[in-house]
């Protein structure tokens, strides 16, 4: 008699060997990963072959873990289990399946789970190579041994193989191996149990089961949107009223609101209809009881409890009644809201898309409506009452708590200063006077876009004796000049439309006219030309071209004159002048910005020193003397030591070391050391900025609009010395002056 031994267990098995390792099949030839294949010998020196017990056939020679990968058999199977403890039932049959693994002849085994089985179920062998039963334990199971109507021991436990999917039949079909018929599974006496439990358990009467969850998966969160009118004016105290329908897809419920208006009079109720199905034919008269039930209650009898019986008919049926669905709701129709009828008006896009593509529906015309409402009084604003703001004094009118008047933020946020962009419109002013002392006076009128706030500088004035400069009025909004003071409507304040060159302002009973603009303003203008009309090049040109005979015939003639060697060329200055005295209804900002669209502009290289001098003086009154300091955080950024910097990278070194120069002469001077590769030679900038090594000559405090240099660094006076009017000619009268021809 054998001796017991544990599953698995041999005592052949593996007798004298040393080494257990398996073979690679991978190595590095050269440096290259390649596949060896199988045909290496093991680290125990013997050889397997790749694939020995499938017949070789044509193809490539892989290895059987790349040739049958992700390729499974699958078998039917069922093994009967003993319940020594079950008083009724021996024994119970266990359905599972049992998967084979071709890549590498592993077994699993899975047992599907049954509702109200009683056992744990699942996987009942992990997934392992299985060894055959004694004797031949030294062998493992192969593709060989699997068969249908066969019986196999897995761990001492006996499986019938039942039957086999399409893939494994066909699988074993090209092996070779001769199929038996399927065999069938013997019924489980717990689970026969069960099911005659169940069916004892079923009502008698059967159930009409609603399936109604398609159409919620379907069309949940879909709404219909109608807009409604109910007219409520035969009731006594009744007036029309809006209403919004609201038609829910997923169930086809309806639900409407009522539209509340301000100081209507009314309440705001939280619902006009809560949420339900609507009747057609409502109101209905009350029901007799069991008329309206799904089956009608045919008799009762015996005691009320355990005897009680009943006989529900199922042939006569119930009263059935309508509710409103879909298709119902169209434009221009009328429904039926308990009573009230209800006009459907208009809806929702979604709604026009969806009966477009449900039902066809092209014509979604809405129903007039809003006139036979009744008209909203205007309400009365008192007038303004002189103190604070008027945004204040309304605010005080619109509720009992007044509120801070709201800013326009979009405005801010768009029209903010952003980096080097200040956003802010500049002109030179001039008093209107006959005092020829103010007449003397320069003013900096700066308008801002973010707010439609205007401050004025005046620029102070050496040797003057009474102009000190300074201040002259605070940032504020300007009303403009003719407007009464305590009335109901808002005053009318000055816009970034009122000023170019040649305006007249009236700040404060103060009367100004704008004389120039610098660089910002006229490029800032001339880019957004549909806000500008003064600054739209083609609407001056338009107005050119609609000279008469006359004056077109003395424009050439200047210009022929103006220009004796023929060069295509004119000064700036004569050009303006002509065209201011010729009477030809163009202002003064429409004459620079025609100049400046046929222009060559020219920049002279002595305004560098200029600008150099009123940076090393605003550095000078500051102390600033970090010099050096910044010549390191420019050398650390500088990565190539090419000693060029982007005038980005630049900025952020200046504003790191805070210093105190304005951004429009920062601007400026990084403008005038910037190279052809759009980067700063920071060398040559700290040289020229440095008033400790490399003084610059001095400047008093109005030298920088002496020398032409306005708050952004650059020339008040244009920078255009010669206008191209051969171009200009040629676009406004389709033809170029030939002075040989004059």
């Amino acid at each position: 008699m054998a001796l017991p031994l544990l599953p698995g267990s041999s005592l052949t098995r593996n007798l004298g060997k040393e080494k257990f390792n398996k073979s690679h099949h991978f190595e590095y030839a050269n440096g290259v990963p390649m596949v060896v294949g199988e045909d290496k010998a093991d680290i125990d020196g013997q050889h397997r072959a790749k694939n020995p017990m499938f017949p070789k056939g044509e193809g490539s020679n892989a290895p059987s873990w790349l040739t049958f990968d992700k390729q499974v058999l699958c078998f039917h199977a069922y093994f009967q289990e003993d319940e020594p403890q079950m008083s009724e039932k021996e024994h119970r049959i266990r359905k599972c399946k049992i998967y084979f693994y071709l890549e590498d002849n592993t077994i699993q085994v899975m047992e599907p789970e049954v509702k109200n089985s009683g056992i744990l179920q699942g996987t009942l062998i992990k997934r392992q190579r299985i060894p055959m039963p004694f004797p031949d334990d030294d062998q493992f199971y192969s593709v060989h041994h699997f068969n249908i109507n066969h019986e196999m021991v897995l761990y001492s436990r006996t499986f019938m193989i039942t039957d086999c999917d399409h893939f494994t039949r066909k699988f074993l079909e090209n092996l070779g191996v001769r199929l038996n018929p399927p065999a069938v599974t013997p019924m489980d006496p717990y689970t026969n149990q069960r099911k005659e439990m169940e069916l004892s358990m079923k009502p008698l009467r059967p159930y009409e089961r609603q399936h109604t969850l398609r159409q919620f998966l379907d069309h949940d969160r879909k709404v219909l949107r109608f807009y409604c009118y109910w007219d409520d004016t035969e009731n006594m105290f009744g007036d029309p009223r809006e209403l919004i329908l609201l038609y829910f897809l997923a169930d086809d419920t309806i639900e409407i609101r009522e539209v509340i208006y301000p100081n209507s009079g009314r309440d705001a109720a939280s619902k006009f209809l809560n949420r339900s199905k609507l009747p057609k034919h409502a109101p209905i008269s009350v029901h007799q009881p069991g008329e309206i039930t799904n089956r009608p209650l045919l008799n009762v009898f015996g005691r009320m409890g355990r005897g009680e019986r009943y006989v529900l008919d199922r042939q006569t049926g119930a009263l059935k009644e309508e509710f409103y669905k879909d298709s119902d709701l169209i434009i221009g129709g009328v429904i039926n809201v308990w009573g009230r009828r209800v006009v459907i008006c208009d809806c929702d896009e979604f709604t026009k898309e969806y009966y477009h593509s449900t039902y066809g529906i092209e014509d979604f015309g809405p129903v007039q409506y809003k006139s036979t409402l009744s008209n909203k009084i205007a309400r009365q604003v008192p007038p303004y009452t002189g103190f604070g703001s008027e945004e204040d004094s309304l605010g005080s009118c619109l509720g009992l708590m007044p509120k801070r008047p709201q800013k326009d933020f979009r405005k801010v946020l768009e029209k903010d200063r952003q980096g080097m962009v200040s956003n802010v419109l500049r002109f030179v002013g001039k008093l209107v006077t006959d005092n020829p002392n103010d007449k003397r006076r320069d003013f900096i009128i700066s308008f801002y876009l973010c707010d439609d706030t205007i401050s004025v500088f005046e620029l102070p004035k050496k040797n003057s004796g009474t102009v000190l400069g300074g201040k002259f009025l605070e940032r504020n909004r300007v009303k403009k000049p003719g407007q009464e003071l305590f009335k109901s409507e808002m005053s009318e304040y000055i816009k970034p439309q009122d000023l170019y060159v040649g305006a007249r302002l009236i700040l404060n009973d103060h009367p100004f006219q704008l004389v120039d603009a610098d660089e910002f303003t006229f490029s800032y203008m001339e880019q957004h030309a549909e806000q500008f009309p003064r600054a739209n090049i083609r609407t001056i040109i338009n107005k050119i071209k609609s000279f008469n005979e006359e004056k077109q015939k003395e424009m050439e003639q200047f210009l022929t004159r103006s220009d004796p060697g023929n060069t295509g060329y004119i000064q700036y200055e004569p050009f303006r002048i002509f065209l201011a005295g010729m009477d030809c209804q163009l202002s003064q900002h429409e004459i620079v910005t025609l100049c400046r669209a046929y222009s060559v502009w020219e920049q002279p290289e002595v305004e560098v020193s200029y600008m150099l001098a009123v940076a090393q003086d605003q550095l000078r009154k500051k102390q600033f003397e970090s010099f050096s300091e910044m010549l390191r955080a420019f050398i650390h950024e500088d990565r190539t030591r090419s000693g060029l910097l982007s005038i980005k990278e630049t900025i952020v070194i200046c504003r790191a070391f805070k210093m105190p120069l304005v951004d429009d002469l920062l601007r400026a001077l990084l403008q005038r050391f910037e190279k052809e590769s759009e980067n700063i030679d920071y060398n040559a900038f700290l040289s020229g900025i440095n008033w400790r090594e490399n003084p610059a000559s001095p400047v008093v405090p109005n030298d920088a609009f002496k020398f032409g240099l306005n708050l952004n660094g650059e020339t008040v006076h244009p920078a255009v010395k010669n206008i191209n009017y051969s171009i200009l000619l040629e676009d406004v009268f389709g033809k170029a002056t030939d002075t040989n021809d004059s």
